[in-house]
C-alpha cells in the first residue's frame, strides 16, 4: 500500500484563491513545523533539476522556448517518495524538491537565449566562464526577488494568480488528499498530456487553428489549440486575459496589416530586414522582423511604469529590511514561520559580492581585458537585473513562467547596455561580447526571479517557510548551473548553432540587436512606438504591462488564454446570485485548469527528454490526411475541453 504525503498536524488541506493574503490560512498552518528542508528533498530536487535542465536546454535551442518544470518535478517527487515507501515524507518536502529542481529551467532560459551568439561569433567560451555567468545571474535573481515576496505574493494574493505556482500547489494537495480533488486534477492532467503528445509527437491533428481575415493584408487570426492556455486563462480571469489579447490583436490585425499594406509599394527590403521585401514576407515574418521590436519597447516601458507604480511598496520593503538589520534577531521575534525570509543582511552582502565578482574576477568576463569595461558591465548588469527582476516577478503572476517574455527583457537590456558602450566607443568585438554577457546575467536573473516567484506562491499556498525555500532556490542554482552549461557546449560541438538542427532563434536575434546598435542601425523607431503605445494604454487606465506582454507575444498564445477567461466569466455570471456555489465552482475550475497546465508541462519535458536522447525532435505520424479540415478539428477538440472544464466547474456543490 502506498504511503500518503503527510501535510503535517493541523493542516487544513484546502486552497482558496480569492481570500486576501493577510487573511489566507495555508494548508500547513504556521503553528506547525513539519520536516521541509531534508536531505532527501534536496537530493531528489537537485538530481531532477540536472536532468530537466539539460533537456530544456535542447528544447530551447531547437524551438526558442523552454517549459516550466515545477509541476513535473513536483509530480515526480511525489511518485518517487511513494515508490520508495518513504515513511514520514511531508507535503513541504515535496514542495522543497520542486523548488530546488525547477531552478534549472530558468538557468537554461538565461543561457540558451544569449550564449549561442558567442559561438556564432566564432568564439569558444569555456565551461567555467559560462557556469560563472549563469551562477551570477541566478544568485542575483533569487536575492533581488526576496524583498518582493511580501508585496507581490502575499499582498497581491487574489489579484496575481501565478498560474503555475497555483497549479503546482493544487497538484501537491490533490496528491496528498486524494478523493474528488485528486480525480479532478489528474483527469485534467491526463487530458493536457494527451493533447500535447497528439500534437507534438504523433501529430494526429494540427496544433494551431488559423483563419485568414478577408480584406486585411496579412491579417490572420490564429489560436493554438492547447489546453494549457485554456487553463491559464481560467486561472487569470476575464479582465487580465482581455487586456492581454487586446495587445495581441493590435499586433495581429492592426500593425501587421498596416505594415503589409504600405510595404507592398516598396520594392526593396525595409530596415531592419535586409533580404526580403515586405510584399514577400508572411505575417509571422513581419511579426518577427518588425512587431517584436515594438513589443520589446512596450515591455520595457510597461516595466518602467510598473516600477514607478510599485516603487513605494519596494521602498517599504527596503525599510523593513533595514529595520531588520538594526534590530538584529529581535526584529523577527513574533513573525510567523510562514513569513520569514532570508536575512536582509545576507541579501545585501550576496548582491554586493555578485557584482564584485562580475567586475573583478577575470573568468566571468573572460574576453574583456580592461577593468573599466568590467566595472561598467557590472553596473549595467546590477541595474538592469534589479529592474527586470521586478518586472519578471509581476509578469509571471499573469502569464506563468513558460510565457514569460524574458527575451523581450533581454532585448531591452542589450539595447541599453549597447547604447552605453556605443557612447563610450566600445564597438569592437570585445564590446559586443561584453554586452552579450551582461544580457546573459540579466536574462538569467529575470528567468530565475520568475521561477522563484512561482515557487514562493506555491509555498505561500501550502504553508512553506520562505527562508528555507529561498535557500533551496540558491541550492538549485548552484547544483544545476554546470550541467546546463555543459549541455550547451556539448550540443554546440555536436550540431553547431544556427544550423537546421539547432537554429537557436533567440540567440540569433540577440546577436542581431547588439550588432545593430553598435553599428548604429537598430530600428529605434519601432522600439519607441512600442514604448509610446504602452504609455498611452496606461494613461487611459489600463495596466500597460499585460497589454505590452500581449503586444510582444503572438496572438496564437493569447487567444486561447482569452477563451479560458471567457469561460470563467460565463461561470461567474451564471452563479452570481449564489455566492457559495460561485466560490465552489470557481475553485473547482481553477483546480481543473491547474491540471491542464500540469499535464502539458509534464509532457513538454518528456518530449524534450526524448528529443535530447534521439538527437532530434520526435516527429512521428502526421495529420496531412485531414486536409483542410485539420485546423477545424483542432478547434473543435479545444472547445470540447473547454466545455468539459465548464461541466466540471458546474458540478460544484451548492
Amino acid at each position: 500500500m502506498k504511503e500518503k504525503l503527510s501535510p503535517g498536524a493541523g493542516a487544513t488541506a484546502t486552497i482558496t484563491a480569492s481570500t486576501p493574503g493577510d487573511e489566507y490560512q495555508p494548508v500547513v498552518p504556521s503553528s506547525q513545523s513539519p520536516p521541509e528542508f531534508t536531505f532527501r528533498s534536496v537530493f531528489i530536487g537537485a538530481l531532477l533539476g540536472i536532468v530537466f535542465g539539460a533537456a530544456n536546454a535542447y528544447l530551447g535551442l531547437k524551438v526558442g522556448i523552454t517549459v516550466s518544470t515545477s509541476i513535473p518535478i513536483a509530480v515526480m517527487t511525489v511518485a518517487i517518495l511513494h515508490l520508495a515507501r518513504t515513511r514520514g515524507s511531508t507535503l513541504l518536502e515535496a514542495n522543497m524538491s520542486q523548488t530546488i529542481g525547477s531552478a534549472s529551467s530558468s538557468l537554461a532560459s538565461g543561457v540558451i537565449f544569449t550564449v549561442p551568439a558567442l559561438f556564432l561569433w566564432g568564439l569558444s567560451p569555456s565551461l567555467l566562464e559560462l557556469t560563472l555567468l549563469s551562477l551570477c545571474g541566478g544568485i542575483l535573481g533569487t536575492l533581488a526577488m526576496i524583498p518582493l515576496r511580501r508585496p507581490l505574493i502575499k499582498k497581491e494574493h487574489g489579484h496575481l494568480p501565478y498560474p503555475e505556482g497555483t497549479a503546482c500547489a493544487e497538484i501537491l494537495v490533490a496528491s496528498e488528499k486524494g478523493g474528488t480533488q485528486a480525480r479532478t486534477v489528474f483527469t485534467a492532467l491526463g487530458i493536457g498530456a494527451f493533447f500535447k503528445m497528439c500534437t507534438d509527437v504523433v501529430h494526429l491533428w494540427p496544433q494551431d487553428f488559423e483563419q485568414k481575415i478577408p480584406k486585411l493584408p496579412k491579417g490572420v487570426f490564429t489560436l493554438e489549440a492547447a489546453p494549457m492556455f485554456l487553463g491559464v486563462g481560467f486561472i487569470l480571469g476575464y479582465k487580465v486575459s482581455a487586456v492581454m489579447v487586446a495587445g495581441s490583436l493590435v499586433s495581429a490585425v492592426v500593425l501587421i496589416p498596416m505594415i503589409a499594406h504600405f510595404g507592398q509599394f516598396i520594392a526593396l527590403p525595409m530596415f531592419p530586414e535586409v533580404v526580403k521585401p515586405i510584399a514577400d514576407m508572411s505575417a509571422d515574418e513581419i511579426w518577427s522582423r518588425y512587431i517584436r521590436y515594438i513589443g520589446a519597447g512596450g515591455v520595457a516601458a510597461g516595466g518602467l511604469l510598473t516600477i514607478a507604480r510599485t516603487f513605494p511598496t519596494m521602498v517599504s520593503a527596503f525599510r523593513s529590511g533595514l529595520a531588520e538589520l538594526k534590530g538584529g534577531a529581535g526584529a523577527l521575534r513574533g513573525v510567523a514561520r510562514t513569513d520569514v525570509d532570508i536575512s536582509f543582511r545576507w541579501l545585501i552582502l550576496g548582491c554586493v559580492l555578485v557584482v564584485a565578482v562580475i567586475a573583478l574576477v577575470p573568468s566571468v568576463l573572460a574576453h574583456v581585458e580592461t577593468v573599466g569595461m568590467r566595472l561598467v558591465a557590472a553596473v549595467c548588469a546590477a541595474v538592469f537585473a534589479f529592474f527586470f527582476v521586478t518586472v519578471s516577478s509581476r509578469i509571471v503572476g499573469y502569464v506563468g513562467v513558460s510565457s514569460n517574455p524574458t527575451s523581450g527583457m533581454t532585448i531591452a537590456t542589450l539595447i541599453g547596455t549597447s547604447a552605453v558602450f556605443y557612447l563610450l566607443d566600445w564597438t569592437d568585438m570585445a564590446g559586443k561580447v561584453t554586452a552579450l554577457t551582461v544580457g546573459t546575467i540579466v536574462c538569467t536573473a529575470a528567468s530565475i526571479a520568475g521561477d522563484t516567484s512561482q515557487d514562493m506562491k506555491t509555498g505561500f499556498l501550502l504553508g512553506a517557510t520562505p527562508r528555507r525555500q529561498q535557500w533551496g532556490q540558491l541550492i538549485g542554482v548552484l547544483t544545476s548551473a554546470a550541467a546546463v552549461c555543459g549541455a550547451v557546449i556539448l550540443l554546440s560541438n555536436q550540431y553547431g548553432f544556427g544550423t537546421k538542427e539547432l537554429p537557436a532563434p533567440q540567440a540569433t536575434l540577440m546577436k542581431t540587436v547588439i550588432e545593430g546598435i553598435l553599428s548604429a542601425n537598430l530600428p529605434w523607431t519601432l522600439v519607441f512606438i512600442g514604448a509610446l503605445m504602452a504609455l498611452i494604454v496606461e494613461l487611459i487606465g489600463i495596466r500597460a504591462l499585460p497589454f505590452a506582454v500581449g503586444l510582444y507575444l503572438p496572438l496564437s498564445s493569447m487567444s486561447p488564454i482569452f477563451v479560458g477567461g471567457l469561460l470563467r466569466a460565463w461561470i461567474e455570471r451564471r452563479n452570481a446570485e449564489a455566492p457559495q456555489r460561485l466560490e465552489s465552482a470557481r475553485e473547482r475550475g481553477v483546480l481543473f485548469g491547474s491540471g491542464l497546465v500540469a499535464g502539458q508541462g509534464i509532457m513538454g519535458v518528456i518530449i524534450a527528454g526524448i528529443a535530447f536522447a534521439l538527437g532530434r525532435r520526435p516527429d512521428w505520424g502526421g495529420h496531412e490526411w485531414m486536409g483542410a479540415a485539420g485546423p477545424y478539428i483542432a478547434l473543435a477538440l479545444f472547445l470540447a475541453v473547454g466545455a468539459h472544464l465548464v461541466r466540471t466547474a458546474e458540478r460544484a456543490e451548492a
